[in-house]
């Protein structure tokens, strides 16, 4: 008996290395060349496989390496392992899975994806292949002016290649998005915590959940609710690309405090308080990454309790001199306006601050180059009662000037050669900002 069980053992054994041998003694190279002509027919860009190896232990499988696809690598894989279920080996259509790990990932590689799918919609060849499972592990996304953490991801496709659920997280485990059917759309439920945008301002959102519904070329988001820097963040919003791609929607801010925000867009003047706003925001484009440079907002605000670090207007206003003056800080009662932004260029209008010492009104635009161009009347108490002083603003964002306007500083002076200091010059102040007035009724630019 024990012979017996023996030669079975050593028939097992021999069998267990004729399969661990066998794949070594196939010549793989010359099916790599085909396997590289075949993806980069269907793919319509050159495609690399360093190297292929098939193993039949502890199932039927080919393990690739080193992959790059496109002219510029625009997708590079360290590692791709296709395992292709026993059952559908001899049938008509392969069913497989993929295991692909330390992907990365280029901005162009989405031209390639938008192309092979829009090839796809209009084939109605049967699929050779169904891929029922993919497993990704370590994804590097990169992105020109973003830096995407590293994503581990697993998606479960239908028998029509067409995605069914998915689960992706990132390696921290601060964001993780999960997709699942919900009668004939789907639902995706997107949870962060402590996590830090890629994209734009680097702000920190303590946590926030998002659901979605996708259905079809549409993705709506009825309910935004994010907590960041002490307050709230809520809204709506909705992206279409059923032809041309299209977003808008709704937010609003409450209790925000705004001076880490505020300090990341300027180092020399930012602002300090509670931010409370709400606004709307649409953008269309041909293509996805152009819908952030054409995007159209409309935004009210207000900054209640706060403080205008880096710049003293009562002391700019007081002073009459052209020079730059930096430096100090204005204390407010409330700060508001009305953000407008028309792709890079953005707009600060009906601008209003106030306090015990002042009140100021104006309105600021700031280029695509950064450059501000505007001008603030900055209303100063002193002994003489209550004096407009106009402000003209310049620089760029990183380095703000605001000055005394050269019709103010004219006026002062006129005023005091010919009534005196005080009077005359409150007078001549006046008449200068009349005359920056009458200048800007016909476009004046200085």
């Amino acid at each position: 008996m024990m012979k017996k069980y023996k030669k079975i053992l050593i028939g097992v054994a021999v069998v267990i290395g004729l399969l661990s041998i066998l794949p070594f003694l196939i010549p793989m190279q010359t099916y790599l060349h085909q396997a590289e002509n075949i993806a980069s027919e269907r793919l319509g860009v050159p495609v690399i496989i360093n190297s292929a190896h098939l193993f039949l232990l502890p199932s039927p499988r080919v393990a690739a390496s080193n992959i790059a696809v496109g002219k510029n690598q625009e997708l590079k894989v360290e590692d791709l392992v296709v395992i292709p279920t026993i059952g559908s080996l001899f049938s008509a259509t392969k069913i497989i899975d993929l295991n692909i790990s330390k992907p990365v990932l280029k901005k162009a590689a989405l031209d390639i994806v938008s192309a092979l799918i829009a090839k796809k919609s209009g084939s109605t060849e049967a699929a050779a292949i169904n891929i029922r499972h993919i497993k990704i592990d370590d994804l590097q996304l990169v992105w020109p002016n973003a830096k995407y953490p590293a994503m581990n991801a697993e998606v479960t496709l239908t028998s029509d290649n067409k995605l069914e659920t998915a689960f992706v997280e990132t390696l921290d485990g601060k964001l993780t998005a999960d997709v699942k059917p919900n009668d004939d759309e789907q639902l995706i439920v997107v949870n962060a915590i402590s996590w830090t945008l890629p994209v734009g301002l680097p702000l920190l959102i303590d946590n926030g959940k998002l659901e979605m519904h996708l259905k079809g070329s549409k993705l709506s988001i009825p309910k935004i609710d994010i907590a960041l820097y002490g307050g709230r963040l809520s809204g709506n919003a909705v992206l279409n690309w059923e032809k041309n791609w299209k977003t808008s929607g709704n937010l609003s801010v409450d209790h925000l405090a705004v001076q880490q925000p505020s300090g990341m867009l300027s180092k020399a003047v930012y602002l300090s308080g509670s931010l409370f706003g709400k606004g709307n925001f649409t953008s269309s484009a041909k293509e996805a990454g152009q819908l952030k440079d054409n995007l159209q907002t409309n935004f009210h605000f207000k900054v209640n309790n706060g403080v205008l670090h880096g710049l003293d207007l009562v002391k700019v206003a007081s002073l009459l001199i052209k020079q730059s003056q930096g430096g100090g800080e204005t204390q407010f009662d409330e700060f508001s306006g009305v953000l407008n932004s028309s792709g890079k260029q953005y707009h600060l209008r009906d601008i209003k601050i106030s306090s015990g010492l002042l009140s100021a009104k104006g309105q600021v635009k700031v280029k695509p180059n950064k450059a501000l161009d505007g001008t603030v009347v900055v209303d100063v108490k002193n002994s003489m009662g209550l004096t407009a002083i106009p402000l003209d603003v310049s620089g760029t964002v990183d380095h703000p000037m605001v000055l005394p306007s050269k019709a103010a500083i004219a006026g002062a002076v006129a005023g005091t050669a010919i009534l005196g200091p005080g009077v005359g010059t409150s007078l001549g102040i006046k008449a200068g900002g009349a005359l920056d007035k009458i200048k800007s009724l016909f476009g004046d630019k200085k």
